[in-house]
């Protein structure tokens, strides 16, 4: 059968590009390794699937050339997610914090069911079960061999397009394969790593961290790049949490960043105000009103907990005052990519076209999604990101 194109990769990139190029009349040929479609759109927010973010920019994804985005996040915006997913869908978003939106519904499975339902009304074909092996260039159509339910199949087409996502999260079907093709191919790899992932913590304070896992605090975490507010969880093996997930983008191995673990208060001026009213109370005991007795509790490694605000030296006051707002931190490594959210890295912006995402070097060959150095902070922006691409090569197949 003649297609339009192949698109590799039934993930949220892939979805929208088959879906987008069959409402514009198109055929395509959409191959899927796992047994269903959108597997991580699934599991994504704990099942709810936080599909975009209120607050889209360019500022709110890393990559060696954040300008590249600059196409993408104006071709296809924020209101047209909200519309197409509407339209479509019957799906109304909601935002639950920072501009997090979220069908009403909170079920991921609604956003797939958009595309499902728009692939067989616009008469696209799935090939589920379907492990790609290897595509090479013939003339001037690619030649696709997969292994489709044990049987060999050879596909030629003179579009295809490499939506299979990134490292994380091995269990879902994810694979190095959209970057062994650009290196098949000749284009250049950003080196990769697991980002929007927990950070462990090894050595003497590993034990400390430990006895703290559970222990959730709104706080401030912030190294030379950049700074994020909101809550972060200690755990058995180190920290994580919105703002360790953020700020693990833009850390790298041997750095330390800070965590200012009261960032709406002033201590120096809480600790003023206490000895204002007497000071009768212990530090340990001030600190209760803002943090978990269990913290509290733990920071008696740092702090001089159980003296008396009013007995407190002008030095201990400032360790006080120093210990929260600038606690630092050096972890020892991440989680990997099995617990990461997305991979940081991937085909370098500089080999694809900004507004179509063809290859430069090979028309007819595309990437989209998370395969490229593109990667956005936590909360809906990596979906976005992913919406803007499929459209984008759609229009171009």
């Amino acid at each position: 059968m003649s297609y339009d194109a192949i698109i590799i990769g039934g993930g949220a990139c892939g979805l929208m590009c088959a879906t987008q190029a069959g409402l514009l009349g198109k055929h395509t040929l959409l191959l899927e390794r796992n047994d269903k479609v959108g597997a991580k759109i699934l599991i994504s927010g704990g099942g709810r699937c936080n599909f975009t973010n209120l607050g889209t920019s360019v500022a709110k994804f890393v990559s060696e050339n954040p300008k590249f985005l600059h196409s993408a996040l104006s071709l296809w915006t924020v209101a047209d997610t909200m519309h197409f997913f509407s339209a479509y869908g019957n799906i109304v978003g909601e935002e639950k914090t920072l501009g997090q939106l979220f069908p009403k519904s909170n079920k991921a499975k609604d956003i797939v069911s958009v595309f499902t339902r728009l692939l067989y009304e616009t008469g696209q074909d799935i090939w589920l079960n379907t492990d790609v092996k290897s595509i090479d260039k013939e003339g001037d159509h690619y030649v696709v061999k997969a292994d489709r339910e044990g049987k060999e199949q050879r596909l030629s087409c003179p579009k295809v397009v490499i939506a299979t996502g990134g490292l994380p999260v091995a269990k879902l079907g994810a694979s190095d394969f959209a970057l062994r093709v650009a290196r098949h191919f000749g284009l250049s790899i950003v080196p990769t790593a697991p980002a929007l992932v927990p950070l462990t913590i090894t050595g003497k304070d590993a034990a400390w961290y430990a006895t703290l896992a559970g222990n959730s605090v709104f706080a401030r975490v912030y190294n030379t790049k950049i700074s994020f507010e909101e809550n972060i969880l200690f755990t058995h093996w180190g920290l994580s949490g919105p703002a360790i997930l953020q700020i693990s983008s833009y850390w790298r191995a041997g750095e330390t960043f800070t965590i200012d673990l009261l960032p709406r208060f002033n201590l120096t001026e809480i600790i003023k105000q206490e000895r204002g009213l007497g000071g009768k109370r212990t530090v340990g005991q001030l600190l209760q009103d803002y943090f978990p007795r269990r913290l509290v509790d733990g920071l008696k490694k740092f702090l001089p907990t159980d003296v008396k605000v009013a007995s407190l030296s002008k030095s201990d006051a400032a360790l006080v005052a120093q210990t929260i707002h600038h606690f630092e931190v050096k972890p020892a490594g991440d989680k990997g990519y099995d617990k990461a959210e997305v991979m940081r890295g991937g085909i370098s912006t500089e080999e694809l076209d900004s507004r179509t995402l063809a290859a430069k070097k090979h028309p007819g060959l595309y990437f989209g999604g998370e395969a490229v150095d593109i990667t956005g902070w936590l909360g809906g922006y990596n979906f976005q990101w992913a919406w803007a691409a499929g459209y984008m090569i759609a229009q171009d197949l």
